[in-house]
């Protein structure tokens, strides 16, 4: 399935349907009163997190979505009925944003989460409505209000608990598909991932997690360069990164020249993502020269308090002893989420 994730639609809610002038007409009931009815409301177009989609594919194919306008009213105090809903299904992990102000409408993070994008018109008032002491015999009614009409910004952000950042070839792809199930393009040449993977890491009885490797960062990728600028937006919701290193081309004199690279892209893109607690994991070295070079990162970081493992994602080595210290730096990036929102009152 072709793997899309941002598309732009135009939603249409439904117009109100309008009071009904009506005079009751009845056999031996003399000078009937008003009695017309109301208009029924616009249904609305409701965009809902189905875990059954992964991508925005569908919503390539369809732009116009058009909920039911409400029915008219009528006499003998006959209201209308309310227009029929649009239901959009859109993946777990999508965002909606409107496309002029960029207000943002709906986060969908939790499946079967619903939200009303655009909201149907009222329905316009009868006759019967306007009867007072003073006019007994109203004329007056409404037309229905119109029914919201935007054009929006659909994005999906994968939901990932951990993403895998690193340079083209770093084994981003290879290490996703040893510690999961997931089975992506594996090749020996750049960019050989056009889209994110996730895969569902299991580390114990009954426990797991997922993980996201995120394809072609390169130096300049906040600017549109490689992919990165089209794929960074997916590492947003995850709460720990892997910085994978390829140990076998780590520059001999700047070994951490491609670490501080891809972290000032990060931060060039967002902040944020710059802040997120990494884990930075040298692969490769099955191989002799880049196990030289991981010996030589690990008293690097090790200076810097930042937590390093040195693994090879072909041979396996290395990667029991990851798996279990990305589950505890999980653990405790919850637990001090946990601890600041007790703090904030939230």
């Amino acid at each position: 399935m072709k793997f899309i994730d941002e598309v732009k639609i135009e939603v249409q809610a439904g117009h109100g349907g309008r009071g009904c002038l009506s005079f009751r007409r009845e056999k031996y009931v003399p000078r009937g009163g008003p009695d017309g009815g109301d208009g029924g409301a616009g249904g609305d177009v409701v965009a809902v997190a189905d875990p059954q989609f992964t991508t925005l594919l569908d919503l390539r194919y369809q732009r116009l979505y058009r909920a039911g306008r409400g029915v008219h009213g009528k006499g003998k105090d006959q209201h209308g009925k309310r227009g029929e809903e649009m239901v959009i299904p859109v993946p777990v992990g999508t965002t909606i944003r409107d496309a002029g102000s960029g207000e943002l409408l709906a986060d969908l993070s939790a499946p079967g989460e619903r939200v009303v994008i655009a909201r149907g018109g009222k329905g316009g008032r009868g006759n019967a409505r306007f009867v007072s002491s003073t006019n007994r015999s109203p004329r007056k009614v409404q037309p229905g209000l119109p029914g919201e009409e935007r054009l929006l910004d659909v994005e999906l952000r994968l939901l990932a608990d951990v993403g895998i950042i690193g340079m083209p070839n770093a084994g981003k792809s290879t290490l996703i598909s040893v510690i999961s199930a997931a089975r992506p393009k594996i090749a020996d040449y750049p960019f050989t991932t056009l889209v994110p993977n996730l895969g569902v890491v299991s580390y114990g009885e009954g426990k797991t997690f997922v993980v996201a490797d995120i394809p072609g960062l390169i130096e300049g990728a906040h600017r549109g360069e490689g992919l990165g600028h089209k794929f960074l937006k997916h590492v947003s919701r995850t709460s720990v990164l892997i910085h994978l290193l390829d140990a076998a081309r780590v520059q001999e004199e700047d070994p951490l020249a491609d670490w501080r690279a891809l972290n000032r892209e990060l931060d060039l893109f967002d902040p944020a993502l710059a802040a997120k607690p990494q884990i930075v994991v040298a692969n490769k070295i099955d191989l002799p020269e880049a196990r030289e070079t991981a010996a030589l990162l690990k008293e690097k970081f090790a200076a810097m308090s930042v937590p390093f493992h040195a693994i090879s994602a072909a041979t396996h080595e290395g990667l029991r002893e990851l798996t279990f210290s990305i589950a505890r730096k999980l653990e405790e990036t919850k637990a001090k989420r946990d601890d600041d929102r007790a703090a904030a009152g939230i």
